[in-house]
């Protein structure tokens, strides 16, 4: 029986490796550039300015900007920042989801004139900002819901909710007049204001031809903004024409499962061959181990992940994609943090990242292997002998010399030894540590649990 296994095993990584090799292929016409050059290279940082600080607020956040960006954040994506519906609130502060007024401050947060300022700081310091945007829904008591055809009612006309979100009034999307607001909203944004793209709440909710036509619009005055959709099953869709960047749900659940050992490498090697043929390829995917909706109600990264975390950290960068670090990753935050409340985030040095994600940045901004599509390079298997561990080169031809990143990570939790046949990736490597090594063509590895390694040149 466990010959019959060995050879299932043997013919699902031939399988695998085809897939892989028929991709690169087929991926060889690059298509053209369609991102922001600015974006190819970035990192994001969601940033929940009710918990960054003590204070909770755009002044106290703009104190820690500078912090950010040595550590290597390109993109601050600011969680909603709109005034919060009073009436169905959800705790004392009320969901930020929960939008009142589309064109105004939380006045919790600061006012215009502090946002503008934190704004005006950003971008000294080479940020990009976007906005997260909720488009499906206002809060009951919005002005918006004053007129007529704006919002679903039901048959005795009251206003409608989603699933649990008692706090929100869905809008519909057939009233031309509402979706000019909208658009004119967002241009408010972006014109007055000066943010630089928008993160869109539940984009699969709204229609994608809103998005088209709003997206379309705004980029004939902002050619270079930037846009992100949460969703995930419309993402061949939505990233058309609209969205520049998709989240990556399958894959996050993908890598807990695998710190839980629910699932392995090859449930990851499947998952990268389907997507790599039902998404556009030059899509962008956002890779995370922690968002806002995980963390407050999934647990943190260490209550998912375990002694998995820093490894899986690294990974959500040396797969393509977009990596992205939620507030208070860097400083070791270690609990949920509340959503209706007030709620700061821990300083704990025994699970700050910050050293590790500022190694990785320097990595990702210097090594155009590891760039978005289509600049990065695509992912290729290597072959090894070992199931629990996960080995993959990223390597892109330039004009005199190629940029290499091999990444060989033991997704387990036992001590790993594993032969991989590295044909193609010979020579003279320096590890994410610094310290110089030399890689041949066969290579015997032993890694910890959860370790890994991250060689380039």
């Amino acid at each position: 029986m466990k010959n019959v296994i060995n050879r299932a095993l043997v013919a699902k990584k031939k399988f695998i490796l085809l897939i892989m090799v028929v991709i690169a292929l087929i991926s060889c016409s690059q298509p053209e550039m369609r991102h922001p050059k600015w974006a190819y290279d970035a990192t994001i940082y969601e940033l929940n300015t009710r918990q960054l600080t003590p204070e909770g607020t755009f002044r106290a956040a703009e104190e820690v900007l500078p912090t950010l960006r040595d550590n290597g954040i390109d993109i601050l994506w600011i969680m909603p920042c709109q005034p919060i519906g009073k009436i169905t609130r959800k705790g004392t502060l009320g969901s930020y989801y929960s939008i009142m007024d589309y064109c105004a401050i939380n006045p919790e947060f600061g006012t215009r004139e502090d946002f503008e300022h934190f704004l005006a700081k950003a971008h000294e310091l080479g940020f990009k900002v976007i906005l997260d945007w909720v488009a499906n829904h206002t809060a009951p008591d919005s002005e918006w819901t004053q007129n007529d055809g704006w919002h679903y009612r039901d048959s005795l006309g009251n206003l409608m909710v989603q699933y649990d979100w008692t706090d929100i009034s869905k809008l519909n999307y057939d009233n031309q007049d509402m979706r000019n607001e909208m658009l004119k909203a967002m241009h408010w944004w972006m014109d007055s204001i000066g943010i630089d793209g928008f993160r869109c709440d539940v984009a699969g909710e709204v229609p994608t031809d809103f998005w088209n036509w709003a997206m379309g619009d705004l980029r004939l005055t902002h050619p270079d903004m930037f846009t992100l959709a949460e969703d995930e099953d419309k993402a061949d869709e939505l990233t058309e024409t609209a969205f520049d960047m998709y989240y990556g749900w399958t894959l996050h659940k993908l890598m807990n499962e695998v710190a839980q050992g629910k699932k392995n490498t090859w449930d990851l090697w499947d998952y990268f061959a389907k997507a790599d043929t039902t998404i556009r390829p030059e899509a962008i995917r956002m890779n995370f181990i922690s968002n806002h909706d995980e963390n407050s109600w999934q647990g943190t990264e260490q209550e998912r992940m375990g002694d998995a975390v820093n490894l899986f950290a690294a990974f959500t960068y040396v797969v393509p994609g977009m990596p992205m670090i939620y507030t208070g990753q860097l400083s070791g935050n270690h609990h949920r943090l509340e959503f209706f409340e007030k709620d700061t985030i821990d300083h704990d040095e025994a699970f700050a990242q910050a050293d590790l994600y500022k190694k990785l940045n320097d990595l990702r901004m210097r090594n155009k292997a590891l760039f978005s599509p289509e600049a990065g390079a695509l992912m290729a298997m290597i072959p090894g002998d070992n199931d629990a561990v996960f080995a993959c080169a990223r390597q892109k031809e330039g004009k005199w010399h190629s940029n290499t990143v091999l990444a060989i990570m033991n997704m387990s939790d036992k001590e790993q030894e594993v032969t991989l046949y590295l044909s193609g990736y010979e020579g003279k490597y320096t590890c994410l540590c610094g310290k110089p090594c030399e890689i041949e063509t066969v290579q015997t590895f032993t890694l910890k649990p959860w370790q890994f390694k991250i060689l380039e040149r």
